[in-house]
């Protein structure tokens, strides 16, 4: 059976997914297990776009980032992980009050990871599942990843 990550590793991790541009956009990672992430968002006018739904790229970059952690779970702690390759599909407006991401690992081994994300939007009559992505990694050392970079 694998094992759940540490306490240590969790509070690494949540640390980590809260670096860059995330705090200001708002997102807040809730529930870690191996494998698996949840988040939040409280939506705010500036999460909106002209017609006041919640803009795509909110949604697109939390399915992404949220996927990205889950997968940040299952590499050893030298490791990182990059997107290589993100679809989308959204399947309902979003014009509620708050998202909920869940992405979880698909398949994971050798330097390839897949994930899921499922994104739910909480609006006055209940709660509706607004997108899903399939969002593939690729894992290597940081060393590994900057001289395929440079």
């Amino acid at each position: 059976m694998e094992k759940a990550p540490t306490l240590k590793r969790i509070q690494f991790l949540k640390k980590d997914y809260s670096r860059g541009f995330i705090p200001d956009v708002g997102y807040e990672a809730v529930k870690y297990e191996r494998g698996y992430l949840e988040s939040h968002l409280k939506v705010l006018t500036r999460h909106r776009q002209q017609d006041n739904y919640i803009h795509a790229g909110v949604i697109a970059t939390m399915a992404d980032h949220t996927a990205g952690y889950a997968a940040f779970s299952l590499v050893p702690e030298d490791h990182r992980i990059l997107t290589i390759e993100f679809e989308i599909n959204f399947l309902d407006p979003a014009f509620g009050h708050a998202l909920i991401c869940g992405s979880r690992i698909l398949r994971e081994g050798g330097q390839i990871l897949v994930g899921e994300s499922e994104v739910f939007n909480q609006r006055p009559d209940g709660e509706a599942l607004v997108a899903k992505a399939i969002v593939t990694f690729s894992i290597g050392t940081h060393s590994h990843i900057l001289k395929k970079v440079h």
